[in-house]
């Protein structure tokens, strides 16, 4: 019996929307979680946060077990109270920063022994401090396992040794999660691009037994097509009846091609790095509004959006912030491209329960390329 019941409501095709229900409140899927990666979603406070839909946010294990420190957190009551954000949260298990910091990190059978980038202070992560920190310290309410996330391209060979790693280091993650009733425990697939990897991890999660299963390894560098390529096959390798995560995704046409192909949550930064950086996602495509074209443009990013940063702001007024270096410029970018996010995947949710979703997928694809 999952710690969380993942409820189904409709299907078109490989594409479903449903609501994973959690004791924090309920996650209508598709989701997007937007990244919380030190305790704040860059720019943006938990209540705009909220007010543009999110029914979950993500913390980074990482980043938070080195400042303030987990401990910390815990005394001040853990994470949910440390940053006023009273949904779910998800934490990942610190697997994908072994990889981009390789040149500081070693990986050994027992752990991952790292140099801090704050202040090279020595840390070992192990998959049963890894759930010491998520479960326990920070008290999130999706815990994932620790996995070794291999950087791409890899040969098959040193994917296998990364996937069978996982998987060993997922049965320890699940043995000192144990049983949970308000916590759930996510496995992760990996095997880079490689469809025996895949089936193989696949069996070894579904024989360990978690509440969800996320795709690991991917949004790496392998770059669109490959990543549909695997998306093709490697979702409906995971249990159908669990929540499926694909980890670090992505742009919004990754989203749906990855919803079309049963993927059914998300966490990206890039809604808000983008946002920090002057670009827009609308449904005509990213714009840069820095570009000299909309100078004199008083039209909003989007008049239809229930987003004020969307709606009440005119392109001229958001590249003038963004010309005067204007804090403000990059918080309403953030603010809007969260907005929009969350406004894409509960078109999605209501094109797949209204039994449209191909369609909504061949428009939204043709809207994108000529924006």
């Amino acid at each position: 019996m999952a710690a969380f019941p993942f409820e189904i409501s409709a299907t078109d095709g490989a594409a479903r929307t449903g609501v994973l229900k959690t004791p924090r409140g309920d996650i209508r899927t598709p989701a997007f979680m937007p990244v919380g990666t030190a305790a704040t979603v860059k720019a943006m406070t938990v209540d705009q946060v909220k007010d543009t839909g999110a029914d979950i946010i993500l913390g980074n294990t990482y980043h938070l077990m080195l400042r303030p420190t987990a401990e910390r957190v815990k005394r001040l009551g853990g994470l949910h109270r440390f940053m006023r954000w009273d949904k779910p949260i998800l934490t990942d298990s610190g697997g994908f920063q072994v990889m981009s910091l390789s040149g500081i990190s070693k990986v050994t059978e027992e752990a991952v022994t790292f140099s801090s980038h704050i202040d090279g202070s020595k840390h070992v992560l192990s998959p049963e401090r890894s759930m010491e920190i998520q479960a326990d310290l920070l008290g999130s309410d999706i815990v994932m396992q620790l996995d070794e996330c291999v950087a791409w391209p890899a040969e098959e060979a040193r994917a296998r040794q990364g996937m069978e790693l996982s998987a060993r280091w997922g049965e320890r993650s699940k043995a000192a999660f144990g049983t949970r009733d308000t916590q759930a425990l996510f496995g992760i697939q990996q095997g880079s691009t490689f469809r025996n990897l895949r089936q193989e991890s696949s069996e070894r999660l579904r024989e360990i037994g978690f509440d969800g299963y996320a795709l690991g390894g991917l949004a790496v560098g392998e770059g669109h097509e490959a990543m549909c390529e695997v998306l093709d096959y490697a979702p409906a390798m995971l249990p159908a009846d669990k929540p499926r995560y694909l980890m670090g995704v992505g742009k919004p046409i990754d989203l749906v091609e990855a919803v079309y192909r049963g993927v059914d949550m998300f966490d990206c930064v890039l809604p808000t790095r983008s946002g920090r950086h002057g670009q827009a996602w609308t449904w005509d495509g990213a714009i840069n509004i820095k570009n000299a074209r909309y100078a004199d443009d008083e039209d909003p990013l989007d008049p239809t959006s229930d987003c004020p940063a969307s709606r009440d702001y005119s392109r001229a007024y958001l590249r003038h912030l963004f010309k005067a270096e204007e804090i403000l410029g990059q918080v309403l970018l953030s603010w809007h491209n969260i907005a929009f996010f969350q406004a894409l995947t509960a078109a999605m949710r209501a094109a797949i329960a209204e039994g449209r979703f191909e369609q909504f997928r061949r428009d939204f694809a043709a809207r994108q390329q000529g924006g």
